[in-house]
């Protein structure tokens, strides 16, 4: 075989290292979850008091705060304190993509034209 030029059908691709597949399953089981999913969501570029994600999801302040200590955890979210509010945002751009790209996915399987395409016309 020494000599002969290698075709695209004779490099096969690696696999990830094992401990990279293992953080991006805990990253997506933090992500299966519809409060958790919800809350990176509505930090899309911007941040948030734990206050105003709990208004804004009608859910009770202590129930968002443990999702959010997931988050924080899993390092999907950053936090910072001003006075007695504590304030999150999305860790990385990373993160903003994810979600995004979960999202708009889950559209094209619900929608004959998904919403972020009709926003586009």
């Amino acid at each position: 075989m020494r000599g002969m030029a290698t075709t695209q059908r004779d490099v096969r691709p690696a696999a990830p290292p094992e401990a990279d597949l293992d953080r991006a399953v805990e990253v997506l089981r933090l992500l299966a979850d519809r409060t958790r999913l919800a809350v990176l969501q509505m930090l899309s570029g911007t941040e948030m008091s734990v206050t105003a994600i709990a208004e804004a999801l009608d859910r009770p302040v202590p129930a968002v705060s443990q999702h959010l200590a997931k988050l924080r955890a899993g390092h999907l979210v950053t936090s910072r304190r001003e006075g007695t509010s504590v304030y999150y945002a999305q860790a990385t751009e990373h993160v903003g993509a994810l979600v995004t790209n979960v999202l708009h996915h889950t559209e094209h399987t619900l929608y004959p034209l998904p919403p972020h395409h009709a926003l586009e016309e």
